[in-house]
């Protein structure tokens, strides 16, 4: 708990509301979020719910900030904020050393991939290497994608395992009905989300996978020309991290904070 502390406030004062922060509409804290991803984010009764909602919620209190979350499909969440359509982007955003070049990050929370198949599959992945010769489904630019494609190309293929075959979908709910209707053979998805989707589809699907895969340390994105609100989100989330109130989301929806060595991992590429 200490460590990610003095990550998080290295070049955070703690000045909460004091100023006002520099987002492009005063007052509101404008989130991009693609709200097809339960338990993370999703709709309920017509408004943002989630756990990413009630970080942004939560963090944005001390600012004196109301957030409005701008509904976006996450492969379009970055080219978004760095176009000022959002100030932030909070959607399960995996850290990568490609993504950090593009945006600053705010590393939050940490999670991992599962393997779902039909209910009924025989075939049960456990880990990568067993998706060789395999179709499989993903939300579109889901960061374990390029980590399938390198294994496909320097494991798979060269030991005459077939190639691993990616179809990438819009929404993570499309990628789970190309495996129902058979057009893949198995779907790469995050931990909480996988499970989520076994209630969602009325357990017709099933993790197969018994242990995390790929674990990834997920991050708040700012744009990397707004350092004065990054800054001010640290000290918030510090806040927040320090009264315990960020402990008890985390613990509501069994997930963990990153220490300072898996953020540097994660940033480095080698987590």
């Amino acid at each position: 708990m200490k460590s990610i502390l003095r990550l998080c406030c290295l070049t955070a004062p703690l000045f909460f509301g004091l100023a006002q922060a520099a987002t492009l509409q005063p007052g509101h804290l404008l989130v991009g979020s693609d709200l097809t991803y339960p338990p993370y984010n999703y709709l309920e009764q017509g408004k943002p719910a989630g756990f990413d909602a009630e970080f942004i919620n939560l963090i944005s209190a001390p600012l004196k900030l109301t957030p409005v979350v701008v509904d976006t499909r996450f492969a379009s969440l970055i080219l978004g904020l760095k176009s000022n359509r959002f100030d932030i982007v909070a959607s399960t955003l995996y850290v990568t050393p490609e993504r950090a070049q593009q945006v600053d990050f705010l590393p939050y929370m940490k999670t991992g991939g599962s393997l779902l198949v039909q209910a009924n599959s025989t075939f049960l992945p456990q880990k990568p290497e067993d998706l060789c010769g395999k179709r499989v489904s993903s939300i579109k630019g889901g960061a374990w994608i390029a980590r399938l494609n390198k294994l496909s190309t320097d494991y798979c293929q060269p030991k005459g395992l077939g190639a691993i075959t990616v179809l990438e979908f819009p929404t993570s709910p499309e990628a789970a009905q190309a495996l129902l209707s058979k057009a893949v053979d198995v779907q790469y998805e995050d931990a909480a989300v996988a499970k989520a989707t076994v209630e969602k589809t009325g357990s017709r699907l099933k993790i197969s996978s018994s242990r995390i895969i790929y674990p990834v340390v997920v991050g708040l994105a700012v744009n990397k020309n707004n350092p004065e609100l990054l800054s001010q989100l640290k000290a918030s989330f510090a806040q927040k991290v320090k009264d315990g109130s960020y402990q008890a989301l985390l613990h509501k929806y069994n997930l963990q904070m990153p220490d300072n060595s898996e953020v540097a991992k994660a940033l480095a590429g080698t987590l």
